[in-house]
């Protein structure tokens, strides 16, 4: 439990854990063979009434691992041209290099313990970057090994939605279709919905929960 004057900050919020939101795109559903294209991280801060709201963004065309499969229905779909020389690309060392840099710096500024991925399906994007980092040896990934805030479940449980574009609409957030499959337009968009799900709690009276043993009713026995 966060003590009082710990409440509107992000480690009394989420029990220590960083908030950190991710999007990829990539060439195939299987993170241990089909290629990291794309992927864009945004991370959250609180300000000091305890409203949640983006930070900082990071975005990285990636160039594919050596003997990854691309498989031509995953880019159809998202309309990635891994050979286009004008993508920029980096490999995924350095663009995972880079946000592990941006989030350890944000969990040491924040009083964090570790940072969780924030993301819609969260599952695919976890898998993606947990393999994308095993292959880049970097050993000091900030990450939870598995556990993630998963803003799909989390918008079909508050808004009745679980598709993003969907689940936006419903929280009043605009979402261009045009646009999407963009990991850093998906990966703004998600950050947007998370703490608008996370701010309509606070607004709704859920949070800061009321200490153990606290009789808020009034009511005695």
């Amino acid at each position: 439990m966060a003590e009082i004057d710990d409440v509107n900050s992000l480690r009394g919020r989420f029990r220590g854990f960083y908030p950190v939101v991710i999007d990829v795109e990539s060439a195939g559903f299987n993170a241990a063979t089909d290629a990291l294209l794309e992927i864009a991280a945004v991370t959250l801060n609180m300000d000091v009434e305890g409203w949640l709201v983006p930070d900082q963004t990071l975005h990285f065309h990636v160039e594919p691992f050596p003997g990854s499969l691309l498989q031509p229905e995953a880019l159809a779909f998202n309309g990635i041209d891994p050979s286009n020389p004008l993508r920029g690309a980096v490999s995924e060392y350095d663009a995972l290099h880079e946000i592990f840099k941006m989030v350890r710096k944000g969990i040491k500024d924040q009083g964090c313990n570790r940072a969780v991925i924030v993301a819609h399906n969260a599952g695919f994007d976890h898998g993606f970057l947990m393999a994308a980092a095993e292959r880049a040896n970097l050993k000091r990934n900030p990450f939870h090994p598995f556990a993630t805030f998963d803003t799909a479940a989390l918008s079909g449980l508050v808004l009745g939605q679980t598709v993003l574009a969907k689940a936006c609409a419903a929280g009043g957030i605009e979402f261009d279709s045009r646009q999407a499959h963009s990991a850093l337009y998906d990966t703004e968009r998600t950050a947007e919905l998370f703490c608008e799900l996370v701010n309509r709690w606070k607004r709704l009276g859920g949070w800061p929960v009321p200490p153990l043993g606290d009789d808020s009713s009034g009511e005695t026995d």
